[in-house]
C-alpha cells in the first residue's frame, strides 16, 4: 500500500514538472531570475533573447530543450550555433541536466552531439549553416545560439520548415552590431510575432557592480 501511494506521489510530481518548466528548473537545483521564469512559462512560438553574457540564456534554452524532449514524445529538437564548438557547449548543458535527472526517459542513442530517447524524441547539435539543416523536417524546437553571428541564409531556410511543423524558434544572442537577421527581427520584426527578452549585464545578479565598473 505504501509503495502504491509512493507511486501516486511520484506521478503527481511528474505531472507538475510536465506542466511547469519553472518547477522543472527547480528540480535541477536552479532558481530562475524573474525574467527567466517569464521565459520558462512562455507559450510563444517565436522568442528573441537579447541578453548579456552570463545572464543564463543558454542555461534556460537547454532546460526548454530537455523539457520538450522528455514531455513531448516524438519531438525533434535542433541546436544550432555559428560554430560546432558553440553548439556543443549548449548540448553539454542539455546532456548534463539529463544525467542529473537520472535519465528519466531511457536513451536509445546517447552520443557526443545527439541524444535519442525511447519516447521517440531527438536532440541534435549542428553548426549553424543553411547546408547543415537540409534533410530535417518536422522540427518541434529550433534553438539558434549566438544568433547575431549566424548566416542569414540559415534563418530563411528554417522559417518555412517551422511553418509546416508548427515548431518553436528561439534565437538567443549578445548584441553584435546593427547587422544581420537577428538585429532586423529585434528592431523591425512584427511585435505580435516575437516575444522579446532584453537583459543587460546590470540586471544579472551574478555579476557584481565592481566587476562591471572594472570592465
Amino acid at each position: 500500500m505504501l509503495w502504491r501511494a509512493g507511486v501516486m506521489v511520484e506521478a503527481r510530481d511528474d505531472i507538475r514538472l510536465a506542466l511547469d518548466r519553472v518547477a522543472f528548473a527547480k528540480e535541477l537545483g536552479i532558481r530562475p531570475d524573474a525574467w527567466q521564469e517569464d521565459l520558462l512559462r512562455s507559450h510563444s512560438e517565436r522568442i528573441l533573447l537579447n541578453c548579456s553574457r552570463q545572464s543564463g540564456k543558454s542555461t534556460m534554452s537547454a532546460l526548454i530543450a530537455l523539457h520538450r524532449a522528455l514531455y513531448h514524445p516524438g519531438s525533434l529538437i535542433l541546436c544550432l550555433a555559428p560554430a560546432l564548438r558553440q553548439s556543443q557547449e549548449l548540448f553539454a548543458k542539455i546532456a548534463g541536466f539529463y544525467r542529473d535527472l537520472g535519465r528519466p526517459v531511457s536513451p536509445i542513442g546517447e552520443r557526443k552531439l545527439s541524444l535519442e530517447l525511447e519516447n521517440g524524441s531527438r536532440i541534435i547539435t549542428l553548426p549553424g549553416t543553411e547546408k547543415t539543416i537540409r534533410g530535417f523536417s518536422g522540427v518541434s524546437l529550433l534553438i539558434v545560439d549566438e544568433a547575431a553571428r549566424v548566416e542569414d541564409e540559415l534563418y530563411f531556410a528554417v522559417r518555412p520548415m517551422l511553418a509546416v511543423s508548427g515548431g518553436t524558434l528561439i534565437m538567443l544572442s549578445t548584441p553584435y552590431g546593427q547587422r544581420g537577421i537577428f538585429y532586423q527581427e529585434w528592431t523591425h520584426g512584427g511585435s505580435r510575432e516575437w516575444q522579446r527578452f532584453r537583459v543587460s549585464a546590470e540586471q544579472v545578479p551574478r555579476i557584481s557592480p565592481e566587476f562591471l565598473s572594472e570592465e
